[in-house]
């Protein structure tokens, strides 16, 4: 099946039926539009990423930016919100598949995070795929058979969709405008708002969208801008976009309040990760031999580095009238295991708890069952307000607490193999087509690559990367773990009933990314260019 591509637009991918709903001459227009205005300052934006990593590898240490004081110090809110992200005490994640889609759809979470990006494998299929099953969902037409014959449905009452895009380090491999091809992110949205952005205004929910992996105001002034020129182009009032913004990256801690500023017209307020951005702090500083971080399960919320950084996201969003979102609680429910389940189940309580005491007006999850749990908490500090705009922090938090990487211990052989064992079986699944996996009672997804392959590396090259027993971590000892839990994940996997076929690839992968002396930036960004 051939396309009716604007001029200077080529789509060199399979047309499979129904991708021509899709894949409109009209919708294509507007993605290339933005490619032509804005690719430049895209590729401006990653060069300037590219540079300041070198002048942090040379010694530099991140700051507030003083030519953006002004913005800090200055008397200032974000736009008034739609009612329909009033109330955001349980968001809950997952790929565009359409089960998923269902199931996040009727979970009884207050809003569903529908997603492009770390959660979906971004083959040519999976997002094409994921467009229909969201342009099916929005207008309540979305349902599912699964082999086993079972049914599924929209219930009535459904979440308030929000849409995330591709990072702005992401290409679409197989769509190229003028020659050049388009960024990942642009052509998520481009398509998802053109087909969809009227409809949600017409049932009163969108268009809404989450924003990923930002390091800096700058690329929030190019989602701004380029959410200005897509209203503009299908008729719609500035404004009508909202957007919340991940803060997954260290850098992007420093610049909090620009990032609102930026989008203030458009901003839904900001979220706060946790594997993204532990993973951000490795890359970030993985030249710098006084840093070095400890098992990952060691690094929670309630680090030094990590609480500061959230306390400063409430204090930040409450200051200017925005949502302060907690992040994912990547634990599940365990259904044959009684015990481990009331263990997961207190440890989403916790959270929960501690994100509501803290200020934060809602958090994520990562399972339909957790729904209520997550719930349950917010309502104990909330109760029937909607948020808790009042709780004013005034803690004043300098680079210095943003900074302080602590504990560096302890290294053990068993987080060591941990992070080979999750990161190999989470590569296979990714290689197969699935971007969203359980794993060892989590739900993970391309953050917990990154963060294990990235933590391995850093171990390796770091002199600080020394086990409790004493042993340094060398290449040759993470090779011989790697053949050992390649066989355990084969072996885990085959009992589950499914194919083995992609895990000895993804070994490979797991070593070529975690022991090659020059890092790589993003793991995605080389699984992306080997798939189809």
């Amino acid at each position: 099946m051939s396309l009716d591509l604007p001029a200077g637009m080529q789509v060199n991918a399979p047309i499979r039926p129904g991708y021509e709903n899709i894949l409109t001459r009209d919708a294509l227009a507007l993605v290339a539009k933005l490619h032509r205005a804005f690719e430049g300052r895209r590729q401006e934006l990653l060069q300037a990423r590219r540079d300041r990593q070198a002048r942090i590898d040379a010694g530099e240490m991140p700051d507030f930016l003083p030519e953006t004081r002004h913005i800090r110090e200055g008397d200032w809110k974000i736009a008034p919100l739609p009612a329909a992200l009033a109330r955001r005490r349980t968001e809950i994640t997952g790929p565009v598949e359409a089960k998923m889609i269902i199931n996040a759809y009727n979970s009884g979470a207050d809003s569903y995070m529908t997603d492009f990006e770390d959660s979906n494998s971004p083959n040519w299929d999976n997002q094409v795929q994921g467009q229909l099953n969201l342009f099916r969902a929005i207008r309540r037409q979305l349902s599912f058979t699964n082999e086993a014959g079972k049914e599924y449905a929209l219930n009535e009452k459904v979440a308030t969709l929000q849409i995330r895009p591709r990072g702005w380090h992401l290409d679409e491999k197989h769509v190229t405008v003028d020659g050049q091809r388009v960024s990942g992110g642009i052509f998520d949205f481009g398509l998802v708002f053109f087909h969809n952005a009227r409809e949600q205004v017409a049932r009163g929910a969108g268009p809404f969208y989450y924003l990923p992996k930002m390091e800096s105001h700058l690329e929030a002034r190019l989602w701004n801008d380029i959410f200005i020129t897509a209203q503009e182009h299908i008729g719609l009032p500035r404004g009508t976009i909202k957007a919340t913004v991940l803060v997954e990256t260290v850098l992007a801690t420093f610049e909090m309040e620009e990032i609102l500023f930026e989008l203030r017209e458009h901003s839904a307020g900001l979220n706060a990760g946790r594997w993204d951005y532990i993973f951000s702090c490795i890359k970030k500083f993985k030249k710098n031999p006084d840093f070095c971080l400890a098992n990952r399960g060691a690094i929670t919320m309630e680090v030094p580095f990590m609480r500061s950084y959230a306390l400063q996201l409430v204090k930040i969003c409450h200051k200017r009238g925005a949502p302060a979102m907690g992040g994912m609680s990547a634990l599940i429910p365990i259904k044959n295991d009684p015990v481990a389940n009331e263990k997961a189940l207190a440890g989403i309580r916790h959270d929960k708890a501690r994100d509501a005491n803290d200020g934060f007006d809602g958090g994520w999850v990562a399972h339909p069952g957790l729904v209520a749990i997550a719930a349950e908490e917010f309502q104990k500090v909330l109760g029937d307000r909607p948020n808790q705009w009042e709780k004013q922090r005034d803690e004043n938090f300098t680079a210095a607490d943003f900074l302080n990487f602590q504990p560096s211990q302890p290294i053990t052989e068993a987080g060591v193999r941990n992070n080979i064992n999750v990161g190999i079986h989470y590569l296979g699944s990714w290689l197969a087509g699935n971007g969203c996996v359980p794993i060892h009672n989590l739900m993970e997804d391309a953050a917990t690559a990154e963060i294990s392959r990235s933590q391995v590396w850093q171990w390796v090259v770091s002199p600080k990367g020394v086990l409790d027993d004493g042993r340094k971590v060398t290449a040759g000892m993470v090779r011989g773990m790697i053949a050992e839990e390649l066989a355990r994940v084969k072996a885990t996997v085959s009992a589950q009933g499914e194919d083995t076929a992609t895990y000895d690839q993804a070994a490979v992968i797991f070593d070529r990314m975690s022991l090659t002396p020059d890092y790589p930036e993003f793991l995605t960004l080389p699984l992306y260019e080997a798939m189809d």
